[in-house]
């Protein structure tokens, strides 16, 4: 009888653990409101790892099997993922991934993107057809990806539909109020300048006003030159620019270098959540982005 009785609560076990959604997230801030969203109706893998360039992810093989057992594929879209998702979706051979399945869940839907180039002339360097792909840096298009996703989950596993839409009500709740701090925290520095290495953050600038127009690169995706980080010396000293950030995956000495000209503070601007472990979920890393910047501005009034 008791053997009979492990294999009934063995049996109960897996079928719990088989009415999860399988959910794989391209990278970590998909992943991290996902998870918000899901909670433990959800297992969730990412693929890029949060210290990786998005455009250039290491797409293991590993990654093929994953996709061939998910239930819902969550991507960023507008080109942030076109150079090595694709061949990915089409070796998992999985259905409910294909494109227009309810499975397979592109977050930039709904969303109204910066900088759509007029014509495509890739002598402009790496310009995306549909826009700047960085939005989740505006906490804005994350409470719509939140819905978004929500909507997407209610639809892949009704029954779980109610506990969804609560835990996006927590969500909202939680983003809104740290919305109005960080807009606070950052309000005595509307209109400074901030130079970046990569265009990464036109959403983050245009949400706390803030100018971020110069950067190390030359054009999108182009390696700095020494004549061109001459050219950004002269611009920041002209215009007493002193903060300039990076992403992990960028040079962060050829950063400090310019610094050392500008007398500028050089501080880590991590691109995703889990970066750092102060950056574990999507609210702590916006959260982290805005002090460290407030920080800098203030260190460096």
């Amino acid at each position: 009888m008791k053997t009979l009785l492990n294999f009934f609560a063995l049996t109960l076990l897996a079928t719990s653990a088989h009415a999860k959604l399988n959910v794989v997230a391209t990278t970590t801030d998909f992943g991290a409101i996902a998870q918000e969203i899901g909670g433990d109706k959800i297992e969730l893998t990412t693929l890029a790892k949060p210290t990786e360039d998005p455009h250039f992810v290491d797409a293991k093989p590993s990654f093929i099997v994953k996709l061939n057992h998910a239930d819902a594929l969550i991507e960023g879209g507008a080109e942030l993922e076109v150079g090595w998702l694709p061949p990915l979706i089409d070796g998992s051979r999985n259905p409910k991934l294909e494109s227009g399945k309810p499975g397979h869940i592109s977050c930039v839907e709904g969303l109204s993107l910066l900088e759509v180039p007029a014509t495509l002339d890739r002598s402009k360097g790496d310009i995306h057809a549909a826009g700047n792909p960085h939005y989740m840096s505006d906490p804005q298009s994350g409470k719509i990806i939140a819905e978004h996703i929500a909507n997407s989950f209610c639809q892949l596993d009704p029954k779980s539909c109610d506990y969804f839409k609560a835990n996006l009500k927590k969500f909202n709740d939680r983003l809104d109020a740290k919305m109005a701090e960080w807009q606070k925290l950052l309000a005595p520095d509307k209109g400074k300048d901030v130079v970046s290495y990569h265009n990464s953050w036109p959403y983050f600038a245009q949400r706390f006003s803030l100018k971020m127009d110069v950067f190390l690169e030359p054009k999108p995706g182009i390696p700095p030159t020494p004549a061109h980080l001459a050219e950004v010396i002269t611009k920041m000293k002209a215009g007493k620019m002193n903060v300039i950030i990076v992403q992990p995956y960028q040079n962060r000495k050829t950063a400090e270098t310019v610094a050392s000209h500008t007398d500028a503070a050089v501080i880590d601007f991590p691109s995703f959540p889990g970066s750092t472990k102060e950056t574990q979920g999507y609210i702590e890393w916006m959260d982290f982005l805005v002090k460290s910047l407030a920080k800098a501005f203030e260190q460096k009034k």
